[in-house]
């Protein structure tokens, strides 16, 4: 190899999708990008707690490089009756990591826990303009039903309010156990 040449190495590194513990609320904040967040991430963690939503996230070496968020028995799902509903939303992996089945993982591992606490329906919605999103929830048999117009506000680490403008499709899907979710 001469100086001018450089080598390069494949790490193979094990994810585990979990649930999200106290220890990661900072951590979630990916080094500052999503510290506007905080009071959000807080809030569903006490929510969690309480049995109202989950966090699940994909760990890598203890550090929580992907997560899919869940409100059950959400509302969102208004159009056809009173099924219980789990309102998936808040999924994102590192840009390094996409492309590679963890945010698939995560959202098929959030079926199964919606089903476990007896959730027949998920709803996630998608920016508008999310092309990319919409085809995989798609993939995965999710069909548009609705739209939203995706405003709404939350407190940011700094207590200032921020307001949201993110017009969305609202995505559906039919659970049930003998789906091939696990």
């Amino acid at each position: 190899m001469t100086q001018h040449e450089l080598s390069a190495i494949s790490v193979d590194l094990p994810i585990v999708l979990r649930l999200a513990t106290e220890n990661d609320l900072a951590k979630l904040e990916w080094y500052g990008q999503y510290r506007h967040y905080r009071n959000l991430f807080r809030r569903a963690f006490r929510e969690q707690r309480m049995g109202r939503r989950l966090m699940l996230i994909a760990d890598c070496n203890g550090y929580p490089i992907g997560q899919i968020f869940m409100q059950l028995r959400s509302a969102k799902r208004v159009f056809f009756g009173d099924e219980d509903s789990a309102y998936l939303y808040a999924l994102r992996v590192m840009e390094m990591f996409r492309g590679q089945g963890i945010g698939t993982r995560l959202i098929q591992q959030a079926e199964v826990l919606a089903l476990e606490n007896n959730c027949t329906w998920a709803t996630i919605a998608v920016a508008k303009e999310n092309n990319g999103a919409r085809r995989l929830y798609e993939r995965l048999n999710y069909h548009v039903y609705g739209d939203d117009p995706g405003r709404w506000s939350y407190l940011d680490h700094k207590n200032r309010v921020r307001q949201v403008n993110e017009p969305a499709w609202l995505l559906e899907k039919a659970l049930n156990k003998s789906s091939d979710l696990r």
